[in-house]
Formats: C-alpha cells, structure tokens, sequence
C-alpha cells in the first residue's frame, strides 16, 4: 500500500478501506480494496492465534510476534521458490543439451 499522494501522482486513484485488525479500526489507503481486506483479515487471523498461545496481552507485542511469523512464512516461501527456480532452470539446460543432441543427430542423417 502506498501513501495517497504517491497513488495520486501515479494517476492511480486512491480507494480507502476501513479494516478491523485485532479489535482495532484502521481506515488505509491502496488501489485494490479486496487485497487491502484480504491481508487485513490475514493480519488479524495471525494476531488472534499468537495471543492465544502466548500469555501477553500487549497488543504490540503480539503484532511484533505476528510479522516475525509472517516475515518467517514468507522467508522460507522465498528460499523454497529459489530452490524451485534454480531446479527448473538446471532441467531446462539439461533439456537443451538433449535438444541439441538430437538436431546435431538429425543434421548428420540429413546431409
């Protein structure tokens, strides 16, 4: 979400949501207001469950506790994609090889 007055300079118009997170109302700002509601209810869903397995009732403790479970979420997403990635583009070059392999063949069987 960006501030309304970069959205405003971009062009893009800016829509304001009014979201619930952890019994707190915030009005924000963002040019997809289902997105915006959507990480909104994700936020309060991981807030409710760090307050249920932990003793603290500080609400700013437990939004602490719930970006480091997120920013770990979404660590471990990014490493395992990179592992992906970097699987994918190793079988494309071995596809390659074979690729060529054949057309060298088929060149030979031509000529």
């Amino acid at each position: 979400m960006r501030s309304a007055l970069a959205q405003e300079e971009s062009g893009h118009p800016t829509e304001y949501v009014t979201v619930q997170i952890y019994d707190q109302t915030y009005h924000l700002s963002g040019q997809d207001a289902e997105h915006i509601r959507r990480l909104a209810g994700l936020v309060d869903t991981r807030m409710r469950a760090v307050a249920e397995q932990g003793r603290t009732v500080d609400s700013l403790r437990v939004a602490v506790l719930a970006a480091l479970n997120l920013a770990d979420e979404l660590s471990q997403a990014t490493q395992a994609g990179g592992a992906d990635a970097r699987q994918a583009h190793a079988r494309a070059i071995s596809l390659r090889g074979l690729l060529d392999e054949v057309l060298v063949e088929e060149r030979k069987t031509d000529s």
